[in-house]
């Protein structure tokens, strides 16, 4: 389970909030699939930023998926309550935590507001597994995690996210893994300074 914690590589997260928003706002199914979700401190960050940013209407039609190999004891009861010790959310915006975090029967902890747990479903998967959980994501994330796999897998993994994602969806990963170049014709870069990707279409030749 790989370290975490609220608001982490919080420019990528704010670049792929910005551009995504325009594509979010206006459908009746938003979806995006976080993979390697840990303990849910990233999801749930998406899932504040997203409701600083979108409409009251919009941002009841998000779904975040987010998906972990571990599903279990730890896991399965941090993610299913929201709830996290107070020391952990030291690194908050200012004012983030006064809005969207209450006092928990546990000493020392607080809880997420159910309108920003609401908005995000956990379920085990392996990446390696290659098999996708579902189609048409406007965005997947899949930060931490691809730096673990040999460049064999790596590739075989985005390629599955590639097709996990709609036409022109957005993918985002860790700042020290570039994109394989035998996938450069399936995802073009965004900005040049953010690991965030835009999904081509895959031009294929003969019948």
């Amino acid at each position: 389970m790989a370290f975490t914690f609220f608001f982490r590589d919080q420019q990528v997260l704010e670049q792929v909030v910005e551009h995504s928003l325009p594509n979010l706002v206006g459908r009746a199914h938003a979806r995006i699939w976080d993979a390697g979700a840990a303990t849910g401190q990233e999801p749930y960050t998406l899932s504040i930023m997203f409701a600083e940013r979108m409409g009251h209407f919009a941002f009841n039609n998000l779904r975040i998926d987010a998906t972990d190999v571990e599903s279990s004891g730890q896991f399965a009861q941090i993610v299913a309550a929201g709830v996290y010790p107070q020391e952990e959310l030291s690194r908050l915006p200012p004012g983030i935590q006064a809005k969207y975090f209450l006092p928990n029967e546990t000493p020392g902890h607080l809880a997420l507001i159910e309108e920003i747990r609401s908005r995000v479903t956990f379920q085990r998967h392996d990446l390696l597994s290659l098999e996708e959980i579902g189609h048409g994501y406007s965005v997947v994330l899949c930060k931490n995690v691809l730096l673990h796999f040999q460049a064999p897998e790596r590739v075989a993994v985005l390629r599955m996210f590639h097709r996990a994602l709609a036409p022109g969806g957005l993918l985002a990963t860790e700042r020290t893994q570039e994109m394989p170049r035998e996938l450069d014709p399936l995802f073009e870069k965004v900005i040049p300074d953010a690991p965030l990707f835009r999904k081509l279409e895959e031009v294929r030749c003969g019948s």
